[in-house]
């Protein structure tokens, strides 16, 4: 899934076949260059400073103009794989390894990234249907080695924070075209909002819409993609999400006292049914809504305290 052949999806497209949301949106955000390139160097939006190495000797020259501490992420991957962070010169042998045997789709080129001081982290969910683009409120998010871990929405943002966050996801996902739901991740500082990537398709972070909101962002992104009108999205209150990672090298996983987990209000369970781990896999989301963000994300601690995991 994180690793296509994007240029084969191009060619498609030429041919009459109908790419969601276009081939070339796929192409560029499944390239980290593409569209840092895109973002940052034509439709000036404001990222942290970075640099691109496809060789050992430019790595370390990237490192060198970035600075250290810096990210260091293939190009080509999702979900935290091949991703670490480079604290200082000595670390750069590790990264590099990493980079290059971690990525989904293999070794390669990498994007080396500068630390960003920032407050917060969010996903804007950003919906472009037949009638127009449509905001989700704000989703907050706690990574782990640059994979979700814990989502909650709505991140409280100042006013003028948000009109950026929304003007900097109308600019790219308007690039990219098509119809569709794009999560768009930010970094927030201040007032101050710096683009950092977008997926042109439902975002892991966005799961918490299955209990925040009266249509999903999977519904969302059905009824966009088809054409049908979205006229209003009710948003039901301060929610938050935990997603369910497992270790181990096994097909058989079992989740056990899900009574516990469930026995307190506007608490939810979604598990994959995803085959096998190797590693690390992420098999499931816990889901609350509460009264405020707080409460929601203790409500959903909670519920994953609960939760029982045995890998067989």
């Amino acid at each position: 899934m994180e690793a296509i052949a994007t240029p084969t999806l191009v060619g498609l497209e030429k041919e009459g076949y109908n790419v969601i949301p276009t081939a070339n949106a796929t192409f560029l955000t499944m390239n980290r260059k593409g569209i840092r390139q895109l973002a940052h160097e034509t439709l000036g939006l404001p990222t942290s400073n970075y640099r691109f190495a496809a060789t050992r000797a430019e790595f370390d020259a990237a490192i060198a103009a970035v600075g250290t501490p810096c990210v260091v992420k293939p190009i080509m991957s999702s979900s935290g794989h091949g991703q670490s962070v480079c604290k200082t010169p000595a670390d750069a042998d590790n990264s590099w390894r990493i980079s290059q045997e971690g990525g989904r789709a293999g070794g390669g080129e990498v994007i080396v990234e500068g630390f960003v001081k920032f407050d917060y982290e969010i996903t804007l969910l950003t919906v472009r249907h037949a009638g127009g683009t449509t905001f989700l409120n704000p989703v907050g998010h706690h990574q782990v080695d640059g994979d979700y871990r814990e989502s909650w929405q709505a991140q409280p943002m100042s006013e003028s924070a948000l009109k950026q966050a929304q003007d900097i996801a109308k600019k790219i996902t308007d690039a990219l075209g098509g119809y569709g739901i794009f999560g768009v991740e930010m970094f927030v500082c201040g007032d101050q909002v710096l683009f950092s990537e977008v997926s042109p398709r439902p975002h892991d972070t966005g799961m918490v819409t299955m209990i925040s909101q009266d249509l999903s962002e999977f519904a969302l992104h059905a009824r966009a993609v088809l054409g049908l009108p979205i006229p209003k999205v009710t948003f039901y209150g301060p929610s938050a999400s935990k997603a369910i990672v497992v270790e181990g090298d096994t097909t058989m996983v079992e989740f056990e006292n899900l009574d516990e987990v469930l026995s307190e209000p506007d608490v939810q369970i979604r598990l994959f049914g995803k085959p096998f781990i190797k590693g690390h896999r992420r098999m499931g989301v816990l889901l609350a809504r509460d009264e405020t963000v707080e409460k929601a994300l203790a409500k959903v601690e909670r519920a994953y305290a609960k939760l029982k995991i045995k890998v067989l």
